[in-house]
């Protein structure tokens, strides 16, 4: 019998296939091209106008940097959270490792209320801030603050099965051939992690690019200031202006996808890479 008719625990490959192309399509594809459909049936002058003027520019601005500043926040903190989760034990391990879910389950509104309550003038840790001359809410580091709290569990869930998959006896033949802490961990450990970092890094930048509940609260959604391209968008289709909203939203999806086929060309060369040096 050849390989291509054996038996699988699920019958019916045309079936499942066809089933499988089909929700996609409703799900994802359709609504997609909708999308790029209506995004690219105006004129290129009307498209410029509503991609490109000063106040969508500024929303740009604001929500690739904090994105990015979110991001690598949490690929730093995210990395030594996974780390203490998957190599050590300790009280309240299996609380801390459910509480890393918590802001997948939390509605966004509800996150940004909370944040905006603890980080305002009045607020728990707002108060402290303010005699320093730091301003969390209402400003670009709210915005940060939130990212950074909604991006954690992405690169946190990453990393963590990578860390449980490294074995520890790695580190320490390169500790018993002479290699120092920082040595093991530049040589041995963030080569072996850096893929599942990468890709953790990539999903929530993405993720933050899109972020919409919980940022318009924190922010204080001023034009030119603090306001996000999500924002943008809500507020364009409020007056009416479907086409330019059509057009910010078209040029969300293509950096999303863009930021998604960079990691995962880097992966791929980063793999060819390394076999070519093994080879």
């Amino acid at each position: 019998m050849s390989p291509a008719r054996q038996h699988t625990v699920i019958p019916g490959f045309g079936l499942t296939l066809g089933y499988t192309l089909t929700y996609l399509s409703l799900i994802v594809l359709i609504p997609l091209a909708a999308l790029v459909v209506k995004g690219t049936a105006q004129s290129w002058a009307h498209f410029s106008d509503a991609a490109f003027d000063p106040r969508t520019l500024a929303a740009w601005r604001l929500t690739f940097g904090t994105a990015f500043i979110a991001s690598a926040i949490n690929a730093v903190f995210g990395l030594i959270v996974a780390w203490a989760l998957a190599r050590y034990e300790f009280p309240g391990r299996r609380l801390l490792d459910a509480l890393i879910d918590l802001p997948f389950a939390l509605p966004t509104a509800v996150s940004g209320i909370a944040l905006t309550a603890i980080y305002s003038q009045n607020g728990w840790i707002g108060r402290l801030l303010e005699p320093l001359g730091i301003k969390a809410a209402y400003s670009p580091l709210g915005i940060v603050i939130a990212l950074t709290f909604i991006g954690l569990p992405f690169i946190v869930r990453s990393v963590q099965p990578a860390i449980e998959d490294l074995d520890a006896a790695v580190e320490e033949a390169a500790v018993l051939l002479g290699a120092t802490r920082w040595q093991t961990l530049r040589r041995v450990i963030l080569p072996a992690l850096q893929p599942a970092l990468v890709a953790g890094f990539a999903t929530a930048f993405a993720r933050a690019l899109g972020e919409y509940g919980s940022v318009i609260f924190i922010s204080g959604n001023m034009p030119m200031k603090t306001e996000i391209a999500s924002l943008l968008i809500v507020t364009r289709l409020e007056q009416f202006d479907y086409p330019g909203a059509a057009a910010i939203a078209l040029l969300m999806l293509v950096s999303s996808f863009a930021v998604l086929f960079a990691v995962n060309a880097g992966q791929w060369w980063a793999s060819r890479r390394r076999q070519g040096r093994m080879a």
